[in-house]
């Protein structure tokens, strides 16, 4: 129950963008809450049960129980079914339709099961449902936004609510996350499961690893020369607060000499030296004073008489 609650809430949250369309709300919700699914921990322990058991099948009895096998819920991994040794013998033997089932499920898409259905086994519905989500995670891997009408095609599905039953499905079981845009008429896949890996898909990995290394490689050559620049440019930097410390240093040298050195020029006005300063002043005559304050005028004979306080000038 809690996980019914905790996936509900989780595809109500994702679908919030198309919830305005009365037509699509209420069916998300049918959908999610009309069924509950064992946890993942029991699933798990469920298939590995029952993959512990073919190792002691053999003949009819393997191939009836890789074919239960493939109807399992939460099992889209195959490759290590296919390697186990009494799996193997199957490819040659009498159940060979039932090896290429596997090896289909393993590796291919239900548009390659209807290209070979007539040499294959008929499919039941829940192994036609697996193939059809098996299908969806390799569209997925491809393809972040899926469009309806490309799956309506892949799948050979006859209507969009059947698409969108399988979609929500197909979230429901972790094997994809995303979105609903029934606006846009397509699913925005944020992740899926992967599937396993045929061998004519090694080349195309190495391929891709190459490439990612070869850029890789390029990234960290443009790392190492910008961090070659990034430190000639400090140096220089350094070297350009080492010549300014200098000059500023030579600078305050002079400074500090110039003020320290006795000035050298003349004396300034009215500044009086010690031996001056020592000595007394000297009398000055009134008279030569006054002559000394207009030397302009030239200087008149004076004649005074005796007895009187006036000073006639010759001029007069």
């Amino acid at each position: 129950m809690y996980e019914k609650r905790r996936v509900s809430a989780a595809l109500r949250s994702s679908l919030s963008s198309v919830a305005q369309w009365p037509r699509a709300s209420p069916r998300f919700v049918v959908c999610v809450d009309s069924g509950v699914q064992p946890g993942r921990d029991t699933r798990r322990t469920h298939v590995k049960m029952e993959v512990e058991q073919l190792l002691s099948l053999s003949g009819p009895a393997l191939a009836q129980a890789i074919g239960s096998l493939l109807e399992t819920p939460g099992l889209y991994v195959f490759s290590d079914i296919l390697e186990l040794p009494n799996v193997r013998e199957m490819e040659t033997g009498p159940h060979a339709p039932v090896y290429q089932l596997l090896n289909l499920f393993a590796y291919g898409t239900y548009c390659d099961y209807k290209e070979r259905a007539a040499s294959l086994p008929e499919l039941t519905p829940a192994q036609r449902n697996k193939l059809r989500h098996l299908s969806i995670i390799s569209l997925a891997s491809n393809l972040k936004c899926l469009p309806y009408s490309l799956l309506l095609q892949q799948l050979e599905l006859k209507n969009v609510r059947e698409l969108e039953d399988l979609l929500i499905e197909a979230v429901y079981c972790d094997i994809i996350q995303g979105k609903l845009d029934q606006r846009n008429q397509q699913v925005e896949v944020d992740c899926s499961v992967g599937r396993d890996l045929g061998p004519n898909e090694l080349p195309n990995i190495a391929n891709t690893l190459q490439e990612w290394c070869s850029g890789c490689e390029a990234v960290l050559c443009g790392i190492e020369e910008q961090v070659s620049r990034a430190n000639q440019y400090r140096e220089s930097q350094l070297k350009v607060k080492v010549q300014v410390e200098t000059e500023v240093s030579n600078l305050q040298k002079t400074l500090k000499a110039s003020s320290a050195s006795p000035s050298s020029g003349p004396a300034p006005t009215g500044a009086a030296s010690n031996q001056d300063v020592d000595q007394p002043a000297e009398p000055r005559d009134p008279a030569s004073s006054q002559e000394s304050r207009q030397p302009g005028k030239k200087s008149s004979k004076v004649k005074g008489l005796r007895g009187s306080g006036k000073i006639w000038s010759k001029s007069n």
